[in-house]
């Protein structure tokens, strides 16, 4: 089976070069992010801090959600032709999204819970801050350590003029399997953030 998955991509690229792996102009948005995140570091601004933190959190949490339960299971169903056509005009994006989104909710929260003596072994919900520590890590290091090089792997496959479909086929299982689990491990991330913020 895999022998003739291989095969439906083993075929010459028309356009080896039509997409770009890291896109130029989403660079300018992740300096942007990334300048106004030490900012609001360097200042201190409470506002500033829990606006970086939430909004980086939820974006980083609907992204797992659907990448884990709504697009994974629909890749997981398509040729890899399909999901190779899809990957050329999907992955690129991610690329630049998922390690800032990343950044800015770790980055954020560490300084409000910094600002806000949550750090502390003495503050009384301090168990649950540390299951936060442990599941986010976790997440981040799924999104970092697995799916970003699946990700960049598969692009510069796609690269070349004769993309290797097997390849392609493996390391797109492990790029949907990686965000099942962070997908999964988004619930009990909303678990721990919910009772947080009721305590």
């Amino acid at each position: 089976m895999s022998e003739l998955l291989a095969e439906e991509v083993r075929v010459p690229n028309s356009e080896p070069d039509e997409f770009q792996i890291v896109p130029k102009v989403g660079l300018i948005f992740v300096g942007v992010a990334v300048i106004a995140l030490l900012v609001a570091v360097s200042t201190n601004s409470l506002w500033a801090i829990d606006f970086f933190h939430v909004v980086g959190g939820a974006a980083w949490t609907i992204l797992d959600l659907f990448l884990g339960f709504v697009l994974g299971p629909i890749l997981g169903r398509l040729s890899i032709p399909a999901r190779a056509e899809f990957t050329k005009r999907f992955m690129p994006k991610m690329l630049l999204i998922m390690p800032t989104v990343v950044l800015c909710t770790l980055a954020g929260g560490f300084q409000l819970a910094k600002h806000e003596g949550r750090l502390i072994a003495h503050y009384p919900d301090h168990p649950w801050l540390v299951a936060s520590y442990i599941v986010v890590a976790v997440m981040a290091l799924v999104a970092l350590g697995l799916l970003e090089p699946a990700n960049v792997a598969v692009l510069f496959e796609l690269k070349k003029p004769t993309p290797n479909g097997e390849v392609i086929a493996k390391l797109m299982k492990r790029f949907i399997y990686s965000a099942g689990v962070t997908g999964a491990m988004q619930v009990a991330t909303l678990i721990i953030m919910t009772k947080l913020a009721t305590s």
